[in-house]
């Protein structure tokens, strides 16, 4: 591995900034991103994601040169892609990030270089949907003067004991040259190590399944507690005594959000019907695991008709907007699943976040984000806790009683509360 070789990273999100922060302690990169308030933040020692801290940015500040001015990455011998892979509307792959990526790298595309792609994809995209726009617009020969690697990222947002350098990371090349060169320049910040795999192709196969595997896994146990629930069981109880046995899996109730395990299953399943194969149990886990939001919502409502409580006008408080615990990430989150679903049924829905910067304008008024609720005088006809802050494991009952009504309701679908009215 030439460590003379410049490394520039295209997209500098959850994904992005752990490998600047990991090479930038060695090597020089070029760290682009298209939002010009992200470098500045990031230019002030500051990381919005909360991933890599003020601390590690001072460190390599030497050594990164943080841009949205795309002539810089002209420097580099190896590009590393980090954008977002999202789905539309219809829950179709929006491959738009990463073919605009990929044109902004044909544009600086050398004798010589490598782009390697981390985006989650379905099988070929790099090969056959990444590779052509770069030829197309480097005018270069694809495994004659350019080259490509795959390696799946797995960044675990707000996970700080599996970090980027604590998992084993895949790789892939598109030579068996070039799948060396890949897999040590990742083994040379990636502690856990590495695992070549036999291609491209499998690689980006690798990754996709990881959390199709889970999406399916949680969605077996979210269709358990919607079962349980008609019998009076709870289901937590159930999951306890069942764990007992050596090879239970252990997977939790709840809302799947985020960008992975919301996401990339769609990925799959497009490939695979536009094949002609139609995947019924996947599709089936994202059905039961969209639901969720709905039936926790409905749940609500029957729970506060059940105490004489009025629907309409009812106060409802949910506490957290994140997809996930400690963590700022609201992307794809399915809290506003129950959101949308209690306002459809007149509710007065309102959601105190601690991770969520209430100033960020866009974000309070879409996730109807309020100022701390225990500061004020309003109480609540129902709470809902939908994610596991560790601000919110530290309360009591006592806590909650103390912004409830007098017949609130608390509901907690993360299994956290001691004592609550109703738990998923």
């Amino acid at each position: 591995m030439d460590i003379n070789k410049k490394i520039a990273i295209i997209g500098l999100g959850y994904v992005g900034m752990p490998l600047v922060a990991e090479f930038g302690k060695s090597r020089k990169v070029i760290a682009f991103d298209i939002n010009p308030e992200r470098v500045d933040e990031l230019l002030a020692g500051y990381d919005r994601t909360l991933e890599v801290s003020r601390e590690t940015l001072t460190e390599i500040r030497d050594n990164v040169e943080y841009t949205t001015n795309s002539a810089e990455l002209d420097q580099a011998q190896i590009f590393i892609v980090t954008v977002p892979t999202p789905i539309d509307k219809n829950n179709t792959p929006d491959l738009t990030p990463l073919q605009k990526s990929s044109e902004s790298v044909g544009l600086h595309l050398k004798i010589g270089d490598i782009v390697i792609y981390e985006s989650t994809v379905y099988p070929g995209v790099t090969e056959e949907v990444c590779v052509p726009i770069l030829e197309r617009v480097s005018g270069l020969k694809f495994n004659r003067d350019f080259f490509a690697g795959y390696s799946p990222e797995r960044i675990n947002p707000g996970d700080k004991k599996n970090t980027l350098t604590n998992i084993i990371k895949v790789t892939s090349g598109s030579t068996p040259e070039i799948a060396d060169e890949v897999d040590e320049l990742y083994s040379s910040i990636v502690k856990a190590g590495t695992y070549r795999a036999s291609s491209i192709k499998v690689a980006e196969a690798a990754k996709v399944i990881e959390n199709t595997q889970r999406d399916i896994n949680i969605a077996i146990i979210n269709e358990l507690a919607l079962i349980f629930d008609h019998m009076g069981i709870d289901t937590r109880e159930v999951l306890a005594a069942a764990s007992t046995k050596w090879n239970f899996l252990q997977f939790q109730p709840g809302l799947v959000g985020g960008h992975c395990i919301g996401v990339d299953p769609y990925y799959l399943m497009y490939r695979s019907e536009e094949l002609g194969y139609r995947p019924n149990l996947i599709l089936a886990s994202r059905q039961i695991n969209n639901g969720m939001g709905k039936f926790i919502a409905e749940k609500t409502v029957k729970l506060l008709i059940g105490r004489g409580q009025r629907v309409r006008g009812a106060k409802v408080l949910i506490l957290g907007v994140t997809f996930k615990e400690n963590t700022p990430d609201v992307r794809n989150t399915r809290v506003v699943d129950i959101m949308q679903e209690l306002k459809e049924y007149g509710c007065e829905v309102s959601a105190y976040d601690p991770w969520v910067d209430p100033n960020e304008k866009n974000k309070k008024e879409r996730y109807l984000l309020i100022d701390d609720p225990w500061a004020g005088n309003t109480k609540y006809d129902a709470i809902i806790v939908s994610v596991a802050h560790r601000e919110f494991v530290e309360l009591r009952r006592s806590d909650y009683d103390r912004v409830l009504s007098q017949s609130g309701i608390l509901i907690d679908v993360k299994g956290i509360v001691i004592s609550p009215d109703w738990r998923l």
